[in-house]
């Protein structure tokens, strides 16, 4: 599984700062749980519907679990996704822009 660590690897730098033990233990309960879906089975289906290959992802956890991924396309555009973490819906997509 090469996705295997990003997970514990990127979660959660929000306001707080990096990720702490306590976040990484909060996300791996709600995987457990059945609350969220894994990383690993999501990323696929989000590389694949948008042609694209992941850049970064972040697990957000305010107002309910979210992934939020940066995304490459072979054309070399970035594109930001925010998915529902529980069923794996894509919400949205924006085109990041370069301002320069």
């Amino acid at each position: 599984m090469r996705y295997g660590l990003l997970l514990p690897l990127l979660l959660l730098a929000g306001p707080a700062g990096p990720a702490s033990y306590e976040d990484y233990e909060r996300a791996r309960a709600a995987v457990a749980s059945g609350e969220i879906l894994p990383l690993a089975e999501i990323l696929g289906r989000i590389e694949a519907e948008l042609d694209a290959r992941m850049i970064e992802v972040e697990l957000e956890v305010e107002g309910g679990y979210g992934y939020e991924f940066e995304l490459i396309t072979r054309d070399g555009r970035i594109l930001e996704a925010t998915v529902d973490a529980a069923t794996g819906r894509i919400l949205s997509v924006e085109e990041e822009v370069d301002d320069d």
